[in-house]
This record gives C-alpha cells, sequence and structure tokens, in this order.
C-alpha cells in the first residue's frame, strides 16, 4: 500500500505556492513544491522535486473562483503522483483575527470567519477563500485544515497590541496582530533544533521579501513584531507603505480628494521600493541600477528596518541573535550587510567573506549578537499542522 499524501496551499496576493509531502510514520516530508504566477500568461506551474526544476506550461483559464487552475493542477498531480492517497489539504490563511490562535479544521463557520476578515488583508484573504472554495468544490469529501499566520503572534501582551486609541476600538478588535507567524514558527523550531542556546536568549527574525516584517523573540515565543492591524504596517516592501503618519492618509482622503479606492492602490501597489524608486519593486534590479532614486529606495528600505531592529531589541531588552530569512533575507548579502553596518552600535559585527558566500553563520567570532541566515519553509509548517489536526480527527471518531 502506497504512503497517504498532504498536499498543502500558500497564496500570495498574485502567486499560488505549493507543496505536495508524503506522510510516513505520521511525519509530512516533502516530495515536490510548486508555484504559479497568476499574472503570467500563459500560466506555467514551476515544479521543483529533488533539486531540479520543471516548468509545466498550463492549458487554464483564470477565472474569479480559480477552478480551471486548481483542477489542472490536480490532474497534472494525479497524472505522476497517486492522488487517490490524498489525506487532506492544508492552507495558510493569513489574518485569523482573535478567533484562530491555532491551526483549525475548515467547516463552513469557520470559512465564515475567514470571510469576514477579507477587509483586513485584501491582498491575500480573498485567495486563502477562492482555494478552499475551489478544492471544496473538486475535493468535496476531502478535509481541508487552516493555519493563520497570526496565531503565532497571540503570545503578545496586550501593550504591545494596544495601539493609543479609545479603549472600545482595541475590544472591538483594532489591535495589533502580526503576520508572517508561520515563517517565525519554522524559524523558532529550527533554531531549537540547531541553535538551542541562542533558541533560549533574545533573537530578532528578519524575514524579508516582497511582503516584509521583523519578529523579537524571546525563548522561542513572539513578544513583538513591526506588523500590525494590516499587512502594510511596519518596513517598507516591494509595493507597500510600511509605517504611515495617518495624517497623510487624512490629507489625501480630504483636502486633496482621494477616494478610498485610490488610497489603498497608492498603499498597497503603488508605495514601498516600487514607489520610491519609480522603476522597480523588485531589489535585486534596483541594487543594479546606477540611477540615484533606486539607490534612496534600497537606501530606505535599510534604514527603516535597522531602527525597527533597534525598536524590537528595546521590546526584548536586549539582542543575542539575528536571523535573516525569505527571499531577500537569504540571497541578497548586499542589503544584509547595509542592515548590519547601520547596527555596528549593537555590537554586531558582520564577516564579509562568510555573508557573501551566503553561510548560515554570517557574524564575525566577536560580534555581541550572531547573525544567521536560514532558509523558511512556511509549507512544511502548514503540513505539520494538517497532519496534527489529521491525527486529532482521527482520535475522536
Amino acid at each position: 500500500m502506497s504512503e497517504p499524501l498532504l498536499l498543502t496551499f500558500n497564496p500570495g496576493s498574485s502567486t499560488i505556492k505549493f507543496g505536495l509531502f508524503r506522510i510516513a510514520n505520521g511525519v509530512p516530508i516533502a516530495i515536490g513544491k510548486g508555484s504559479i504566477d497568476l499574472h503570467r500568461t500563459p500560466l506555467v506551474l514551476d515544479l521543483t522535486k529533488s533539486g531540479d526544476l520543471a516548468r509545466i506550461p498550463l492549458r487554464a483559464r483564470i477565472t474569479d473562483d480559480l477552478h480551471e487552475v486548481i483542477d489542472e493542477i490536480l490532474r497534472w498531480f494525479a497524472a505522476h503522483f497517486s492522488l487517490d492517497e490524498l489525506a487532506c489539504v492544508g492552507h495558510r490563511v493569513v489574518h485569523g483575527g482573535d478567533r484562530f490562535v491555532g491551526p483549525a479544521i475548515i467547516d463552513p463557520s469557520t470559512l465564515a470567519a475567514i470571510e469576514a476578515l477579507v477587509s483586513l488583508a485584501p491582498l491575500h484573504q480573498p485567495q486563502c477563500v477562492r482555494l478552499i472554495r475551489a478544492m471544496a468544490t473538486l475535493r468535496p469529501h476531502l478535509a481541508q485544515f487552516a493555519s493563520f499566520d497570526t496565531a503565532f503572534h497571540h503570545t503578545q501582551s496586550d501593550l504591545v497590541r494596544r495601539f493609543a486609541i479609545a479603549r472600545r476600538l482595541f475590544d472591538a478588535g483594532i489591535k495589533r496582530y502580526g503576520f508572517h507567524g508561520l515563517s517565525y514558527q519554522y524559524i523558532s523550531a529550527h533554531l531549537e533544533a540547531a541553535f538551542p542556546d541562542l533558541a533560549r536568549g533574545k533573537v530578532i527574525v528578519a524575514h524579508l521579501g516582497s511582503g516584509a516584517s521583523l519578529c523579537a523573540l524571546e525563548a522561542g515565543v513572539s513578544r513583538d513584531t513591526s506588523m500590525g492591524f494590516s499587512t502594510l504596517d511596519g518596513i517598507p516592501m516591494a509595493t507597500r507603505c510600511g509605517a504611515l503618519d495617518a495624517g497623510v492618509l487624512l490629507h489625501l482622503l480630504g483636502e486633496r480628494g482621494w477616494s478610498l479606492e485610490e488610497v489603498e492602490r497608492l498603499l498597497y501597489h503603488e508605495s514601498g521600493l516600487l514607489g520610491v524608486s519609480g522603476i522597480s519593486a523588485d531589489s535585486r534590479e534596483l541594487l543594479a541600477s546606477a540611477l540615484p532614486q533606486a539607490r534612496e529606495a534600497i537606501d530606505l528600505f535599510v534604514f527603516r528596518i535597522a531602527g525597527e531592529i533597534a525598536r524590537l531589541a528595546t521590546s526584548l531588552g536586549g539582542l543575542d541573535a539575528l536571523v535573516f530569512t525569505a527571499g531577500i533575507g537569504e540571497h541578497q548579502s548586499e542589503i544584509r550587510a547595509a542592515i548590519c553596518a547601520r547596527l555596528a552600535w549593537l555590537g554586531i559585527e558582520l564577516d564579509a567573506q562568510a555573508n557573501a558566500s551566503h553561510a548560515r553563520i554570517v557574524n564575525r567570532a566577536g560580534s555581541r549578537a550572531a547573525v544567521l541566515v536560514i532558509a523558511t519553509d512556511e509549507e512544511q509548517v502548514i503540513a505539520q499542522e494538517a497532519m496534527s489536526m489529521l491525527d486529532r480527527l482521527a482520535s475522536t471518531d
């Protein structure tokens, strides 16, 4: 009898990442990972298996419900793997509000609660809902589970989560939630396994990708983070603004007469690296450009990240390690070096050669704080949580 399989979905605003796992002795082991860029025409499924990349053209049209796309992907998987053995599906859901502090089985009540939070994460949450509904239509008898990016940050105190606004609004759910929790959860577990002494200390993790945030960990637990009520807050990102004076919004909506839709488009799609540079949202292109506005966008990105790391170090009352992860954090040594140069006053000393070669430990021997580069794996966390929920369901049968 073949081993059961587990499928994961990790949606972005315009991309969908997949993970296919076999379940061996109750543990999900990755078989392959894939991704689709929904802005690309025609669609292509990029599939990585055992380090090899395959590019599979897709014929499906992109519809509002994504049924055609998901159906073609499932049919492709079925032609190469025994999808009859598919045990369950795990979904990354960006926003869980205050209701979800851990993984959950997706039933009508759960789905309704996820949909109710769409306005708080308009780039990602609708995609989560489409994927859940598509799988429910195409594989109606298959168990589905949700893993929430916000759940990891529920260990933060109300003091950290509160805005300085009327108390009744905090009680109504207007508070700091934090995001990228699945990534931070993976890094926390990795530190515990590979660097247990550091894991017990004060660690700041920099998840730097097209979406970017920072998290302060104490003994592996989230104590503070840069993102707040929405995925706009904190440090600048590829096209998102990061922290912004609320007075700017009042000015745009009032004196300048902008519509809510115009402001939303500015904040989510026309700001960050793209907005400052006017050239590109891709930090690699900006680093390669000789134009001064490209350099200014990178410099602002670095400046805000270093400042937020200093703030989070204050929340922790010290700093034992800084961890870089995600696309920029893992692969762009120039940005890591620039951030660490601004943090030299914290005792951070980078080893230039180790950093350039993307080593796992990139600090000098005399550095007061360790500096690590660790690849994150959100799909693995989703798979593990789905497996735990499947086991829990089986134990109650």
